[in-house]
C-alpha cells in the first residue's frame, strides 16, 4: 500500500503565480546589518530611555510638534553610528530638534546612554531602515536640515547600486525638506564624493551653497576621532552643502 503522505502534495508548498519571482526578489539595501551584542550600559539605556527618547517605527506620519513639544526646526541624520557627534550637535543647538536614525542596536544604545548622561532633551532616535522611515514617517516639508555623514561608500563597482545617495533618494528627501532647507553630506571616499556631487548637480531643485564643488567643514559638524586620524594620515574629507530651492 502506498503511503499517501509521500504521494500527496501540500498545496501550501506549491508556488502560486508570481510567488516564485517574489521569493527571489531582494530589496537592495544600503547597509549590512551586523548586529553585535549590546553592553549592559547600552541595554540599560535602551530599556530605560526608549520611552522618552526613542521613536518606534510604524507606518504613520510623525507630528514633530507633538514629539518634541515645540515647533523648533528639525534636523534629521541618517547613520549616526555611536551618536557622539549627533549628541554634541544637539547640545550645541538647543534651539533645534534632532532626529537620528541608525540600524545598529548597540549604536542606538550607546547614543541613548550618552545623551541621557549629558541631559540632552532635544534628541530622538530610531532603530530602523532610514529609507522606510523617510517614506512612511517623515511628513513633507517638515525638515530644516538633512545630514548624512560618512555613509558606506560600497567601493566595489558591482556594489555601487547599494549606495544610499542616488537620484530617487535625493528626490524623496527633497519633499521632506522645507524650501530653503539644507542637505549636508560628508565622505572620506573621493569617488563617492564625486558621485554625490554628480547626483546633486543633476537636479535643478537644489543649489550648491558654496562657490566651487565642495564646502569646508562647517563649525556645526564635529570633527570625529576617525576623521582626525584620517587627516593625520593625509586622507581627504569632502563636505557637500546644497539648499532646496524648489
Amino acid at each position: 500500500m502506498t503511503d499517501q503522505k509521500n504521494t500527496q502534495v501540500d498545496e501550501n508548498e506549491v508556488p502560486k503565480e508570481g510567488q516564485e519571482e517574489q521569493k527571489y526578489m531582494r530589496k537592495i539595501r544600503s547597509f549590512v546589518k551586523r548586529e553585535g551584542r549590546m553592553t549592559n550600559r547600552q541595554q540599560t539605556a535602551t530599556d530605560t530611555l526608549w520611552a522618552t527618547m526613542g521613536i518606534t517605527y510604524k507606518e504613520e506620519m510623525l507630528n514633530f510638534a507633538e514629539v518634541f513639544g515645540n515647533d523648533n526646526p528639525v534636523v534629521l541624520e541618517i547613520g549616526f553610528g555611536m551618536g557622539k557627534s549627533l549628541i554634541e550637535m544637539a547640545l550645541n543647538a538647543p534651539e533645534k530638534n534632532f532626529v537620528g536614525i541608525e540600524v545598529h542596536g548597540p549604536g542606538v544604545g550607546a547614543c541613548l546612554a550618552d545623551a541621557g548622561e549629558a541631559g540632552v532633551t532635544n534628541l530622538r532616535v530610531m532603530n530602523h531602515d532610514a529609507i522606510e522611515v523617510l517614506e512612511f514617517m517623515i511628513p513633507e516639508k517638515s525638515l530644516s536640515t538633512f545630514q548624512l555623514y560618512f555613509p558606506d561608500p560600497w567601493h566595489k563597482a558591482r556594489h555601487n547600486k547599494r549606495r544610499i545617495v542616488n537620484e530617487a533618494f535625493i528626490e524623496n528627501m527633497r519633499h521632506k525638506l522645507v524650501v530653503g532647507g539644507v542637505v549636508h553630506m560628508a565622505t572620506d571616499w573621493e569617488p563617492y564624493a564625486e558621485h554625490m556631487l554628480e547626483v546633486m548637480n543633476a537636479t535643478s531643485n537644489f543649489k550648491n551653497t558654496v562657490e566651487g564643488d565642495y564646502a569646508p567643514r562647517p563649525d556645526w559638524r564635529p570633527l570625529t576621532k576617525f576623521e582626525s586620524r584620517g587627516h593625520r594620515l593625509g586622507h581627504g574629507v569632502w563636505d557637500l552643502l546644497f539648499e532646496r530651492v524648489s
